[in-house]
């Protein structure tokens, strides 16, 4: 794959938060509606791992240190640092969930929003553009990537977890760590499965470079055919790297063709 070093583009994150749970008092099992003078406990962000595409470091941070697990104000100026620095987020259901919990929670703590930034969520593109059995991470992962795939909770299944990590279970964070380490990398994996059917981010936006470039990174293609659309012809081209389409923006059809051209 040809790349372009001079060729930055957009920063981009992907991102995943673990969240603890509300606790309440309800009479039954099932089937509850809990009024808010129920709620014992609100919800808070335990954790949050952070990855920049293509780096290798991955950013966590938890709660387990706090003197209160459910003050997650120290975590959320951390993670406002590197939200900050996003161009563009990505995240498995991170558009419903991830950053609509994240801005609530920094809301609540008086905290300024980051700056704004282009979601990408692997979820949506995948129930965008195919049909799996599935388009949990647990799945897609399972079936699309090779190297990272969801983890199962070993010691601590289920529940357990979440509950034990609340008790101060050192063994417990340390598998929330790899659990919350892991979705990440899977997602990233993920991500890059997705990317070439999905024309929602365009990197060259974020540069002034004048080199066209993938959103793979590579800066390789070759004509293939051309793009048609109700008013226009444009030159096709494919990705050498990943197949991924683009086409120019320069409309080939001569004027009196533009003039013929009936709605």
């Amino acid at each position: 794959m040809k790349t372009n070093k001079k060729h930055k583009s957009a920063r981009i994150a992907v991102i995943d938060i673990e969240t603890a749970p509300i606790v309440s008092y309800t009479w039954a099992l099932f089937d509850q509606n809990v009024a808010l003078n129920q709620i014992v406990e609100d919800w808070s962000i335990l954790s949050y791992s952070v990855k920049w595409l293509g780096e290798k470091k991955v950013h966590y941070a938890d709660v387990r240190n706090q003197k209160d697990v459910r003050n997650d104000k120290p975590l959320l100026q951390d993670l406002w640092k590197l939200l900050d620095e996003a161009d563009v987020v990505i995240g498995q259901n991170s558009i419903s969930f991830d950053i609509k919990r994240i801005k609530a929670r920094m809301l609540i703590h008086g905290m300024k929003p980051p700056s704004s930034f282009k979601q990408l969520d692997t979820m949506r593109i995948a129930k965008k553009h195919f049909n799996f059995t599935s388009n949990k991470l647990e799945y897609l992962s399972k079936k699309l990537c090779t190297k990272y795939k969801k983890l199962t909770h070993k010691k601590f299944p289920g529940f357990e977890l979440w509950k034990e990590c609340l008790k101060g279970n050192k063994a417990a964070w340390n598998e929330m760590k790899a659990y919350n380490i892991q979705d990440i990398l899977a997602t990233e994996e993920l991500y890059l499965k997705l990317q070439p059917y999905d024309n929602g981010f365009n990197p060259n936006l974020y540069t002034d470079s004048l080199t066209q470039m993938c959103t793979c990174g590579s800066v390789d293609f070759i004509k293939k055919g051309f793009k048609y659309t109700s008013s226009g012809k444009y030159q096709r081209y494919l990705c050498k790297s990943c197949g991924s389409e683009a086409k120019d923006r320069n409309n080939l059809f001569s004027k009196e063709k533009k003039k013929s051209l009936r709605n």
